[in-house]
């Protein structure tokens, strides 16, 4: 997380508008469900993404057709990056 951005992810705001947006796509990863995959969503992703300008503008921060819930796979495409995996000593695949 972007250190202009602690306050506000941290904001009760944030945190309510998170929950309700998540519940009101029925809590499915919305590009997985676009491809007819049923995935959980775990992050509310900014499609407009903050900035130390924006952050204060509720318009772009709190806006629901600003947001998209997706799997944390779907998340690292966002931002284009590919997840590796790393097997710990007892054999279970964490993430990197």
């Amino acid at each position: 997380m972007k250190e202009f951005a602690e306050a506000f992810y941290k904001s009760r705001a944030w945190q309510r508008t998170r929950e309700a947006y998540a519940a009101s796509v029925g809590g499915l990863c919305e590009d997985c469900f676009a491809k007819g995959l049923y995935r959980a969503g775990e992050i509310v992703h900014h499609k407009q993404a903050l900035t130390p300008e924006n952050i204060g503008d509720p318009s772009v921060t709190l806006a629901w057709d600003n947001l998209k819930l997706v799997c944390r796979d779907c998340h690292a495409k966002e931002h284009g990056s590919t997840k590796r995996y790393k097997v710990d000593g007892m054999g279970r695949v964490n993430t990197v």
